[in-house]
């Protein structure tokens, strides 16, 4: 599998009978748009992006990450439709942008990483949404409900699956999170655990 870059969350899979012996290329372009004019532009978030990529006519499986560094966009598409998204998307909301095929691996697309601490009762995934998110668990609970939990890129609705090192966490409008492992306990039992947050 491959989204594009290291960590992606939308990825493409392939199948090959000779996976062992062979290098594939993934068809997937990594595009570019920035404002045409900086003081002009508006602050757009990804529904924004994601919306006028969909008002081209494109389906969503075409699309992959979305990211946002600053007043520029980077998006991961499918190939054979990179072109076309060039040639036709000149507008996101009331900015007029440029949009162009990066050539080369962007550095920027680095994930910044800030490591967090948390006391949980366990690495229980229902315990560390609840400590990261400052709920009870109960409460929590409907983020589950509502399909806000996702873990390695899948919709987790088992609250009692424990998180494995190298898990990548994602609670929708809450932030993304790759979990390390556990430390020490406290004196009352619970634990200490340690993940990464995406800046």
């Amino acid at each position: 599998t491959s989204g594009g870059y290291e960590n992606a969350e939308r990825q493409m899979v392939a199948f090959h009978p000779d996976a062992l012996a062979f290098t594939w290329e993934y068809p997937i372009d990594c595009l570019r748009i920035e404002p045409k004019a900086l003081k002009f532009s508006e602050e757009l978030s990804h529904r924004d992006y994601l919306g006028a990529l969909m008002n081209l006519g494109i389906e969503r499986e075409l699309i992959g990450d979305i990211i946002i560094k600053d007043s520029d966009a980077y998006i991961f598409c499918i190939s054979h439709i990179a072109d076309y998204i060039c040639d036709n998307l000149d507008t996101i909301r009331h900015t007029h942008i440029h949009c162009s095929v990066c050539e080369e691996d962007v550095p920027a697309l680095k994930p910044e990483l800030e490591d967090i601490r948390i006391i949980a009762a366990s690495p229980r995934i229902d315990a560390v949404v609840a400590s990261i998110t400052k709920l009870s668990r109960s409460n929590s609970n409907e983020l589950f409900s509502s399909k806000k939990i996702y873990v390695n890129g899948q919709c987790i609705e088992n609250k009692s699956a424990h998180l494995k090192p190298d898990d990548i966490l994602v609670i929708r409008g809450i932030g993304k999170f790759i979990y390390v492992g556990d430390e020490s306990e406290t004196r009352k039992g619970r634990t200490y655990l340690t993940l990464k947050r995406y800046i």
